[in-house]
Formats: C-alpha cells, sequence, structure tokens
C-alpha cells in the first residue's frame, strides 16, 4: 500500500504562485509514476499533470502547458507541483496519485493505483 498526502494549498490571486508538495509513504520503491487531478467545483475530476519516477518523463493537460511544472524527488520520496500564473479556472481540489505499475497514457483517472484527499486551491480575481 503507499499513502499519499498533499499540502501547499490555498487561497491566492490571479497571476500568483502556488506549490503543492505529495509525501508518499509506506510501499513506495515500486512507483512507476505519479500525477495531479483537480476537481473545479461542480464538475468532473480532471487530469492536471504525471511524471514517470524513471527517467522524469512529464505530459501535462493543454490547459496548464507552460504554467504548471510537475516534478519528483525520488530519495523522499514526494512529488511537487508548481503553479504559476494562476487564473480563476484553475480553482479545484487537487489530488495526487500514483501507480505501481505500467501505464501508457497516465492521464486517466481509472490508471491510477492510490490516491490522497485532496487540497483546495482557491485563485480570487
Amino acid at each position: 500500500q503507499v499513502q499519499l498526502v498533499e499540502s501547499g494549498g490555498g487561497l491566492v490571486q490571479a497571476g500568483g504562485s502556488l506549490r503543492l508538495s505529495c509525501a508518499a509513504s509506506g510501499r513506495t520503491f515500486g512507483t512507476y509514476a505519479a500525477g495531479w487531478f483537480r476537481q473545479p467545483p461542480g464538475k468532473e475530476r480532471e487530469f492536471v499533470a504525471a511524471i514517470r519516477w524513471s527517467g522524469g518523463d512529464t505530459k501535462y493537460a493543454d490547459s496548464v502547458k507552460g504554467r504548471f511544472t510537475i516534478s519528483r524527488d525520488s530519495a523522499k520520496p514526494m512529488v511537487f507541483l508548481q503553479m504559476n500564473s494562476l487564473k480563476p479556472e484553475d480553482t479545484a481540489v487537487y489530488y495526487c496519485a500514483a501507480v505501481e505499475h505500467f501505464r501508457s497514457l497516465l492521464i486517466n483517472s481509472y490508471e491510477y493505483d492510490y490516491w490522497g484527499q485532496g487540497t483546495q486551491v482557491t485563485v480570487s480575481s
């Protein structure tokens, strides 16, 4: 089992930045990839970013490309989401997710085995 705990959410003005962290504990040595998803108010959960643990390959949703950066620290292990140039439409609960085995796309929530409890990000206009 892998336990994930997110932190770093909060209230920020449009144009500002936040850095989300996700701490992993438990059986983390077999992690294949990690990702961030978000769920805006009244909407479905959506993909934000993903990173493969070995090699560090990343992918992003078009809506955040160029503004958000996902990274990992394999030694700790932790995953981060640096969010810059935030917009009101980025307001959502952000979730960290992890998967132990190969997945080809990493953009669908069903591809992930473990989830954090979520952290609220609110961007005011």
